[in-house]
């Protein structure tokens, strides 16, 4: 397809409602999000039910100057999975109402994907490339050959490591999200303070695990308090530190394997980063390091389009509209939705 042409995304997989308009061009027409992290920052996570109702609550409003506007829309992209189910449904039904109700087609777009593309939207980025997709939800290696062509490098064998981020924050007595407040603290802590595990490094292949990783700092914080010590802001520094260490040095391990096995058998253009995780600074400086010795450049949204966003949904559609793609109007929700089943 050579003409211009404009996509409406909708995202709500999990806590954020967003809406975008982006153009075949690269052009962002209009965004606007409503986050929800204030509601779901006493029980230090997303409660799924809280979501849904959220999601319902802001979507129409979000919406409606949008639809109200002079821009045209020549296709409704809406994230149909993975994620928190109430959410996506929300999402996904609205989509098609506005399909049809404008007599557009309807692209049903899987959430990973969005992430995966992304990148194309701000950088140079050509295919293949090979991607590190690290969220809240999701923690996986893949080599993209093009969209809708995804082949597995590596995944988490248990925890995502936004959720390893997540979980250590609130053991600190931290708030919700996890992530930036962890990054912050580090910068004042030892990261050689407090000895914690590097899980999987030596291991072959390019998996993940974080699930010992989190034990360990749970263990780490009662045997602190068993000494008599206070929860200081020394003490969650160094903590905030060393966690942030240990998972760098996971990172780079896993990366190296999976440098070596793509060098060997699949060579790629690139390295891209993308993700909830991937607005860290400190793990971009870590992954950009590990990489650097294979000669391959690595790209990254900027941070606002690392979390969830429509943009990325949007772009996502227009990746597959421009290949003639769309999806009929019984295209269900879905809570699960592995990104190399669309290969």
């Amino acid at each position: 397809m050579d003409k211009k042409f404009t996509i409406l995304g909708i995202e709500s997989s999990c806590d954020e409602t967003a809406v975008a308009l982006v153009t075949s061009d690269r052009t962002i027409l209009a965004e606007a999000l409503a986050s929800q992290q204030e509601a779901h920052a006493p029980y230090g996570g997303v409660v799924p039910e809280i979501a849904a109702r959220a999601h319902l609550t802001q979507i129409d409003r979000l919406l409606a100057p949008i639809l109200d506007s002079l821009h045209p829309i020549d296709a409704v992209a809406a994230t149909t999975g993975p994620g928190l189910i109430g959410g996506v449904i929300v999402g996904t039904m609205v989509g098609k109402a506005v399909a049809a109700a404008r007599g557009v087609p309807f692209l049903a777009i899987n959430h990973l994907e969005a992430h995966a593309l992304t990148a194309r939207l701000t950088e140079p980025v050509e295919f293949p490339y090979a991607l590190l997709l690290v969220s809240g939800g999701h923690c996986q290696m893949l080599r993209v050959a093009g969209v809708g062509e995804y082949q597995l490098l590596g995944e988490t064998r248990d925890d995502a490591l936004g959720e390893a981020f997540d979980k250590c924050a609130k053991m600190l007595g931290l708030p919700y999200p996890g992530g930036p407040v962890i990054e912050r603290l580090a910068q004042a802590g030892n990261p050689a303070a407090i000895p914690l595990p590097r899980p999987m490094i030596g291991v072959a292949g390019s998996d993940f695990s974080f699930s010992g990783l989190k034990t360990a700092v749970r263990l780490a914080i009662e045997s602190h308090l068993r000494q008599g010590h206070g929860m200081d802001d020394p003490f969650r520094a160094d903590m905030a530190a060393s966690f942030q260490a240990a998972v760098g040095e996971v990172l780079a391990d896993r990366l190296r394997h999976a440098c070596d096995t793509l060098a060997q058998h699949a060579p790629v253009t690139s390295w891209v980063l993308a993700g909830g995780v991937a607005a860290n600074h400190y793990l971009r400086g870590v992954v950009e390091a590990a990489i650097a010795p294979y000669g391959l450049p690595l790209y990254a949204p900027p941070p606002r389009l690392c979390t969830d966003n429509a943009v990325m949904i949007a772009w996502a559609g227009v990746e597959r509209f421009r290949l003639g793609q769309a999806d009929d109007l019984t295209a269900e929700p879905r809570a699960r939705w592995p990104l190399v089943a669309l290969s």
